[in-house]
């Protein structure tokens, strides 16, 4: 197996995508430190690794504080011996629109997803780069913090920062050959389970049938175990040359997400005064203003629900 002899933390592992990933990894070779809040449903995920003959040893604590980055680094090296691997999952959604988002909405979103994936990187590295381990770091974005979406401001704020985190700490950490990506994720989730639009999809999930090629082609939209194998590549020796990168992948398609890139580029001989741009903004810029959010096709009739 490509990940025997490794050991791998999991963020926010409980349930869901998360568990998708500490599955894989473990069906992989590696001995994996599960993560949730929950208790029971860390207990429940360890019981399902160990029941295919994988490692597994909970850590039962919210993401965010150092305290919880040092237990997590901590029980890996005291269960296993060694840390070679860590996927940054955990997060919560505290939806809104900007003018009804409290402080406490942002804060806890921004704490968990953003500060959390800071804490715990840090600590992991730290402790690779001490024991000169080459390791991988694999951090969850979201289509959202690529291009926004509706009543997400805290959302897309922390998801947009850890990509700008991963492209920094893959310069940082490359003279220890340590590799850091995001993968964005397109999988039924208890979040699209609300949306209207994934429906038919969901529903096929639920009944463990086969979600149709609209949305697995298409939409590149499907399962948690569909992205789970990019994270168990990206975790392997085969993926040693690959780093700061963002990776989307979702159904039966894989996508490769640019840097961000002046589409336009001018130049006004004594700078852009506000007459000048006044005068030839809609010139320069006008009809090549970049697009926001997802825009999605239309359902084809069979599917709507």
């Amino acid at each position: 197996m490509s990940l025997d002899g490794k050991v791998a933390i999991v963020t926010g592992s409980g349930r869901g995508l998360g568990l998708a990933y500490a599955q894989e990894l473990a069906r992989q070779g590696a001995s994996v430190v599960v993560n949730d809040v929950s208790a029971d449903a860390a207990a429940e995920a360890v019981a399902s690794i160990e029941a295919s003959g994988g490692r597994a040893v909970a850590v039962v604590a919210p993401v965010g504080p150092t305290e919880t980055a040092k237990q997590l680094v901590q029980t890996a090296v005291d269960t296993y011996g060694r840390l070679d691997i860590l996927v940054t999952n955990a997060g919560v959604l505290r939806d809104t629109v900007l003018w009804k988002m409290s402080d406490d909405d942002f804060d806890t979103v921004v704490n968990v997803h953003l500060r959390g994936t800071f804490t715990c990187v840090r600590e992991a590295a730290t402790y690779m780069r001490a024991n000169e381990i080459a390791g991988r770091i694999i951090c969850i974005g979201s289509p959202t913090g690529q291009r926004g979406n509706f009543g997400q401001t805290n959302y897309a704020a922390a998801k947009a920062g850890i990509v700008g985190m991963v492209r920094t700490w893959a310069m940082e950490l490359k003279k220890a050959g340590i590799t850091a990506n995001a993968v964005i994720p397109v999988a039924a989730t208890a979040m699209t389970a609300t949306v209207p639009y994934f429906a038919a999809a969901v529903e096929a999930d639920e009944k463990g049938e086969a979600m149709p090629a609209f949305f697995r082609h298409d939409l590149g939209f499907g399962t948690s175990g569909d992205v789970a194998g990019l994270i168990s590549y990206l975790a392997s020796d085969a993926a040693a040359s690959v780093t700061g990168q963002a990776i989307g992948i979702g159904g039966d398609r894989i996508q490769l997400w640019s840097h961000p890139e002046a589409v336009v580029t001018e130049y006004q001989d004594g700078g852009w005064s506000y007459d000048a741009l006044a005068t030839r903004f809609d010139e320069v810029i006008g009809d090549r203003q970049q697009s926001v959010g997802e825009r999605f096709p239309a359902l084809p009739e069979e599917l709507q629900r």
